[in-house]
C-alpha cells in the first residue's frame, strides 16, 4: 500500500503542478500496481478503494486534458469491475462485500459525470443496463478517499 500513496502523491504533485502527462504516467503506474494487488491486500478496503482512487484520478486527468470520453471510460471501468467483483464467487467475502460498498461511489460519481458532461455509449449501456436489472447499487454514504486529486 505504502508504495502506490507514494505513486499517487507524486502523481498528484504533478498535476497540481501542470505536468499533466507526467501525472498521466504516474497514475498509471498505481493503477497498474492496484489492480495487481487487488485480490492479495489484507485490507479490502484499502484494496477497493486503492482501484477506485486511481480510476478516479486518471478520469480527472482526462478531464483536465478535455477528453470527456476517455474520463467516462476511467468511471465505466472501475464501476464495472466493482460490479463483477461483488459477485464473483472465487473471491474473499470480504473482498465481494467491500467491491459492493464501493461501487456506490463510483456510481454516484456516474451519475454525476453524465449530468454534467453528458453520456458517452459505454455510460449510457452501463447506466441503463443497470436501471434494466437493478444492480445500481444504494448510495448511502460518501466516502472519503484521501489520494484522490478531487
Amino acid at each position: 500500500m505504502q508504495h502506490w500513496k507514494r505513486i499517487t502523491e507524486t502523481a498528484n504533485a504533478c498535476f497540481v503542478r501542470g505536468e499533466l502527462i507526467d501525472a498521466r504516467e504516474h497514475y498509471l503506474q498505481a493503477l497498474a500496481w492496484a489492480q495487481v494487488l487487488f485480490e492479495r491486500w489484507a485490507d479490502v478496503d484499502e484494496a477497493v478503494a486503492a482501484c477506485v482512487i486511481s480510476h478516479h484520478n486518471l478520469a480527472d486527468l482526462h478531464l483536465q486534458l478535455h477528453q470527456p470520453e476517455e474520463s467516462a471510460e476511467y468511471l465505466c471501468a472501475i464501476h464495472e469491475r466493482l460490479l463483477r467483483a461483488a459477485q464473483d464467487p472465487r473471491l474473499r467475502p470480504t473482498l465481494r462485500e467491500a467491491a459492493l460498498r464501493h461501487a456506490g461511489k463510483t456510481y454516484a460519481e456516474l451519475l454525476g459525470f453524465t449530468r454534467q458532461h453528458g453520456e458517452y455509449p459505454r455510460t449510457h449501456r452501463l447506466l441503463c443496463g443497470a436501471a434494466d436489472i437493478d444492480v445500481a447499487p444504494a448510495v448511502t454514504q460518501s466516502d472519503h478517499l484521501p489520494y484522490g486529486v478531487h
